[in-house]
């Protein structure tokens, strides 16, 4: 070959190994030298990493309740969810209505069973005039058109039986049924280590209210929050908010303050007796209440939304006539899903009695799609979102028929439980039919944790939800009483407030 073929060759050469390199770097755009991780690791990883389900053991962070007043006209806002679907939610509670329909139409309009069990006693009365009580402040800084679904006119006119039980009173039980349904997917806390914490004022009456902090020795920075219910008490559970690599701690420091009146106590693991704390001062509460109605207005709770509206009207009636004249906050939640014309719907708090009713009205049932609902959102809202008074009984009641869902990202139920402890929030989650294992354990866990109930409404026909309103339940729970949804509501915030100590 002549120098001058040698030449020509030689670019072409060139040109083709620049071409195969370009060819690799276009086959392996993110090729990268491997770190010893990455080694180990095969296949590797090509896709976002999945949500984790990993327990956060960090304090959740929260605002303490800082407002005043609610005495303005019901604020709305909204969260919109991206679309609106005549879907699998909407057919699923069709099929439920249809089904409530065929039954009602087989018997006389005006028949309606008693409950069989034997119903729960009235509420005490609560006498006394208000005191209004100083001010708190927080230990930490502040962190951080749709087609309505037709509705049996009856169904609304027929009343709503249910049964309660408290997982904090028959902890044994409790217990056991966590254990039988151990294999259930959701966010694990471990509640089996727990301690009561009771706070006193100088004579001896319950301190509601109070700020607790739970320290380690020698750190300041708390590893949980919460505050005292009205009869001054609070439920631990170390195990809960303490990461696996602090277990070992026997001992927990408990601070406790109100008013600028502070004291401290020690908690020893394994202890029996209850861990009490005593603040020298007289301490008197206002009878007032913050009441929130946390709704899924998905289709699925089509066949139940107009009688369960009927109900709440009733219950925030009731409430509103209590003996000792209670001040009372209302505020309304509503949530369906992601795909929904909203994920979440919300009124601020509001005294005017007949506004919060008229919002309560306009709640329809609508979308929804799979199981799982945007509860995680609504809840995180309830707890974060509203405007929670200083010096209140807060209590929620969740009426729904479908758990959260747990493959989101974003906010998640077992912190934003942990928040609502922290910021005195008792949840009182109502199972409606349909409510599905995975739904009562949650349900269950979140009303256990914050020192609420978990109620569930009750059937002639355990089976058959069009059956009628009766004694009977699909859930797993033991010896309950049964009366009529609102009265049994209005009972347990009866009994809330009337443990409040009044000057």
């Amino acid at each position: 070959m002549t120098p001058t073929s040698r030449r020509a060759v030689l670019p072409a050469f060139l040109m083709i190994v620049l071409l195969a390199a370009c060819a690799a770097a276009f086959d392996e755009p993110s090729a990268h030298a491997a770190t010893p991780a990455e080694r180990d690791m095969w296949p590797p990883a090509w896709q976002d990493a999945p949500q984790s389900s990993a327990v956060d053991f960090t304090p959740p962070a929260f605002d303490a309740p800082s407002a005043t007043h609610c005495h303005r006209l019901p604020t709305t806002r909204e969260v919109p969810g991206g679309g609106e679907q005549q879907n699998a939610g909407w057919r699923r509670g069709r099929e439920k209505m249809e089904s409530s329909r065929d039954e009602l139409a087989k018997r006389s309009e005006s028949a309606v069973m008693a409950p069989a069990a034997p119903a729960i006693e009235e509420s005490r009365s609560a006498a006394g005039a208000v005191a209004a009580d100083k001010s708190d402040r927080a230990f930490a800084p502040p962190p951080w058109p749709s087609q309505p679904q037709p509705q049996p006119q009856r169904l609304s006119h027929e009343p709503v039986t249910a049964g309660m039980v408290d997982d904090n009173a028959d902890f044994g039980e409790y217990l056991a049924y966590r254990q039988r349904n151990g294999h259930l997917p959701v966010r694990e806390r471990d509640i089996s280590e727990r301690y009561l914490l009771e706070v006193t004022d100088a004579q001896g009456y319950p301190v509601h209210d109070a700020e607790v902090a739970v320290q380690r020795p020698g750190v300041a920075q708390p590893v949980m929050w919460a505050r005292t219910d009205t009869a001054g008490r609070v439920w631990l559970h170390p195990r809960a908010f303490l990461s696996p690599e602090l277990n070992n701690e026997r001992t927990l420091g408990v601070a406790v303050r109100k008013g600028g009146v502070q004291s401290r106590a020690l908690l020893t693991r394994g202890q029996s007796q209850a861990v009490q704390v005593r603040l020298g001062q007289n301490m008197a509460a206002p009878m007032r209440l913050d009441l929130v109605f946390l709704i899924d207005a998905t289709g699925s709770m089509g066949d139940e939304i107009a009688k369960l509206k009927n109900s709440m009207r009733a219950m925030s009636q009731q409430i509103s006539q209590l003996p000792g004249q209670p001040d009372i906050c209302y505020g309304l939640v509503a949530y369906r899903d992601r795909g929904d014309a909203f994920i979440t719907r919300t009124h601020d708090f509001t005294d005017d009695l007949g506004a919060f009713q008229q919002q309560l009205a306009h709640v329809q049932a609508h979308g929804g799609g799979d199981t799982p609902e945007a509860l995680n959102e609504a809840l995180h809202e309830v707890v974060h979102g509203l405007s929670w008074r200083q010096q209140a009984a807060r209590m929620v009641v969740l009426v729904a028929d479908a758990p959260p869902h747990l493959d989101y990202g974003g906010p998640q139920y077992d912190r934003d439980m942990q928040a609502a402890l922290s910021k005195g929030i008792k949840l009182f989650a109502v199972g409606a039919s349909g409510l599905d294992p995975v739904g009562e354990y949650i349900y269950r866990q979140m009303a256990q944790y914050t020192a609420g109930r978990f109620v569930f409404l009750t059937y002639r026909d355990a089976s058959n939800p069009g059956s009628g309103p009766g004694s009977q339940t699909p859930h797993d729970v033991k010896q309950y009483s049964v009366q009529t949804l609102d009265k049994l509501v209005v009972r347990l915030v009866g009994e809330e407030l009337a443990r409040l100590k009044r000057g």
